[in-house]
């Protein structure tokens, strides 16, 4: 499992009961979560200081409690990167901060290169890995079909300091644009994309994980520069393997891919304890430099 475990502005303080108690910042959040399904507290006084709980309704869906000292909004960095966090629907705060492995990963790859890398962002949400990549010093194309979730994504640019960087803002239905790019001749360095379990686009489409994580991969294949960078698959949808992504990345695979294939789990440690709290998975390709063929 790769643990994000570089933070400073961010924490698991202790978790129990399906719900865990974070630090972002100075605000001090509880949130459910379905992985967690022991019992036992391992540091019951740090729940008496909460800023803010979010409680599951029996009916579906749930709500904020907040105490009267909550920001509406407040900043965190990640080492070079800021975020802008708020609370918002269904328990999130606008950034997912076990991808802080994969930011890592993405800009120790592109800045090796050495070269101008062109990053095609899917589902590109709040921005986060958008960030990362411009940071990097990459151009980054960032496509989600929530006009919100964009602009909110210009607020972290613009916070970490990026807003003069290379970057494209697209609302649209991720498969639509693709499929655009293709016909348009353009091409990517580096693909990324988060797809949801579920969703509509803008104009009603509906996506299932399941049923079209294959085509949409099929496609962005098509867009791969003549010596691309790598290729990342993140996921948090129940029941689907790293190992499934991984081969969905196989049976995808081009010829310009020359390179390694990996998968795992991303997690958050607590702190103070050996508990880890497993958040995700993952698949990728990257380019090995010196590599003349398909590691598998």
């Amino acid at each position: 499992m790769n643990i994000a475990k570089n933070w400073k502005d961010y924490e698991i303080l202790d978790m129990a009961n399906g719900e865990k108690l974070e630090r972002w910042g100075n605000v001090f959040l509880v949130r459910p979560d379905p992985q967690i399904i022991w019992k036992e507290k391992t540091f019951p006084n740090k729940w008496k200081k909460v800023n803010a709980s979010y409680h599951r309704s029996k009916t579906g869906g749930g709500s904020w409690k907040y105490n009267s000292n909550l920001p509406k909004a407040w900043k965190i960095t990640y080492k070079n990167l800021t975020f802008n966090i708020k609370p918002m629907g269904f328990k999130h705060t606008g950034l997912f901060p076990e991808q802080a492995v994969n930011w890592d990963w993405m800009i120790e790859k592109i800045k090796k290169e050495n070269r101008e890398i062109k990053v095609l962002n899917l589902f590109a949400y709040t921005g986060g890995a958008t960030v990362a990549c411009l940071y990097a010093g990459a151009s980054v194309c960032h496509v989600d079909s929530s006009k919100g979730m964009v602009s909110w994504a210009k607020e972290n640019v613009i916070s970490s300091g990026l807003e003069k960087s290379s970057v494209r803002y697209i609302v649209d239905d991720v498969v639509k644009f693709v499929n655009r790019e293709i016909r348009r001749g353009n091409k990517y360095d580096a693909v990324i994309m988060d797809p949801p379990s579920y969703g509509r686009g803008t104009n009603g489409e509906v996506w299932q994980f399941e049923n079209n994580i294959d085509d949409l991969v099929k496609l962005c294949m098509q867009l791969l520069s003549d010596n691309p960078l790598f290729f990342l698959i993140n996921s948090y949808t129940t029941g689907i393997s790293a190992t499934v992504l991984e081969n969905i990345l196989k049976t995808n695979k081009n010829s310009k891919m020359n390179g390694n294939f990996t998968s795992g789990e991303i997690g958050l440690p607590m702190t103070n304890s050996d508990l880890i709290l497993p958040c995700g998975i993952y698949a990728k390709w990257e380019k090995v430099n010196g590599t003349t063929k398909n590691i598998i």
